[in-house]
């Protein structure tokens, strides 16, 4: 019985759009996109997205799970990579290409990851800040760092994301701590001195942001952050606000700004800082 010949990504291409591109780049970098967040980022009408996904997952790009409500139902798909989506993208960036059992474990193990609410919940804070730029053309989301990404180029902090936010010719950039509520809020606090050290390195000094999961989990880490880590700027709010409004409250202050309106600092040209590149800053 002759065997099928192996898909090569040469036959793919005439079928991915631009559109399809930046997908494919946006689950590269973040893992897991549910078809919701999908859908406000990237397409008009809801239909016209499940559509695409499905013909997008029978080209092996993508790959999807999800699981069984308690109550009864499913869950949204979970999209990721597929197999040629992960070929197609170590081409793109010119890595080694990936066996068929490497990208099977890579859902297999992100399907099972316990984090995978956390990461979830961190990417849709910038899934709204990217809505939000779509609806507002003087608004950019010009920097989405996975925790991956920060990690590897701030090297001392572990934050959950950061980004630089524009609107017009302001820039701010920020770090993210996106909160589950299951943490002792002291723990979230100590978190800040790991902050503080990359100030004290030459290092951006910009707002943490604390996004909660609750108003009393809020007023209580206020609370607790009342005349400390004042060398670290810290703003909250709640995971019901839309990040790029007027919801921030500054650790000190009595009323809430916008994102934009947030104190930032690129910090100093010095070697680990991934601002500068040759002393020149580089969104």
């Amino acid at each position: 019985m002759p065997q099928s010949r192996p898909v090569t990504l040469l036959s793919i291409y005439p079928h991915i759009t631009s559109r399809d591109r930046r997908l494919l780049q946006l689950l590269d970098d973040h893992q897991v996109l549910t078809t919701d967040q999908i859908h406000r980022m990237l397409f008009l009408a809801r239909r016209t997205c499940q559509i695409r996904l499905g013909e997008l997952a029978a080209l092996g790009l993508l790959d999807r799970f999800r699981f069984a409500r308690a109550g009864g139902g499913s869950q949204p798909w979970h999209w990721t990579l597929g197999h040629q989506g992960h070929r197609f993208q170590a081409a793109a960036h010119r890595r080694p290409e990936p066996t068929l059992r490497t990208s099977r474990q890579c859902v297999d193990r992100l399907s099972a990851n316990p984090n995978l609410t956390h990461l979830l919940m961190a990417n849709e804070f910038f899934v709204r800040l990217t809505v939000h730029a779509r609806q507002h053309p003087q608004a950019r989301l010009d920097r989405w760092w996975s925790e991956t990404m920060t990690t590897k180029q701030f090297r001392t902090i572990t934050a959950d994301g950061h980004g630089l936010w524009s609107v017009a010719d302001a820039t701010v950039g920020f770090f993210l701590e996106a909160d589950t509520g299951t943490e002792p809020l002291g723990r979230v606090v100590a978190k800040l001195d790991r902050y503080a050290q990359l100030i004290r390195r030459g290092g951006p000094r910009y707002p943490v942001l604390l996004w909660l999961s609750s108003e009393q989990r809020e007023d209580h880490l206020h609370q607790l952050l009342r005349g400390q880590r004042e060398d670290v700027p810290v703003a909250t709010a709640t995971h019901t606000a839309e990040p790029a409004e007027a919801v921030w409250l500054p650790v000190g202050a009595t009323s809430r700004v916008r994102l934009a309106e947030l104190p930032s600092d690129h910090g100093q040209p010095v070697a680990d800082n991934p601002n500068y590149d040759d002393g020149v800053f580089v969104p």
